[in-house]
This record gives structure tokens, C-alpha cells and sequence, in this order.
């Protein structure tokens, strides 16, 4: 199940986060990652990092449900131009 769902040029995309914690650091970021709707061949996928940490990874999900859906279109817009 998506966590958002978006629009997009006639296309429809599934976000869900995810939480990363790179190697010797305490803190955990905010991963986008953005998935076309559609099966196959034709399916498109990417991954986003977003300013956003949190020692907890609770908590970076609590913050991250609080994106407003723009902003999660122009995170889209820029790793699809």
C-alpha cells in the first residue's frame, strides 16, 4: 500500500519513506522512494533523499507524514528532469 499517491503528466506514482542510516552515524534520513503505477517493462522508479533526520526513525516518519503533497511533487519534478 502507498503511502501517498500523486499525479503527474498523466502518470500516477506510489511514494512510500524510508529510513537510512549510513554507516558511523547516530541519525536516520528520510528516503523517498517514487514508483509508477503501471507493471512490466514500462515501469519507472526512482529514489530521493530528503532533508530530513531524526535519531529515531519514529519520529522521521511522524515528520515526514507532515510533507505536504507539493512538496513531494517538486521532489518528483526535479529527480524526473
Amino acid at each position: 500500500m502507498a503511502w501517498r499517491i500523486l499525479s503527474r503528466a498523466g502518470e500516477v506514482w506510489h511514494v512510500h519513506p524510508a529510513a537510512e542510516r549510513r554507516a558511523n552515524q547516530s541519525t536516520w534520513q528520510l528516503m523517498l522512494s517514487f514508483r509508477t503505477s503501471r507493471n512490466g517493462a514500462a515501469s519507472r522508479c526512482l529514489w530521493a533523499s530528503f532533508p530530513l533526520e531524526s535519531s529515531s526513525k519514529s519520529s522521521l516518519f511522524t515528520q515526514a507524514e507532515k510533507i505536504p503533497d507539493e512538496t513531494l511533487h517538486e521532489v518528483l519534478s526535479r529527480h524526473l528532469s
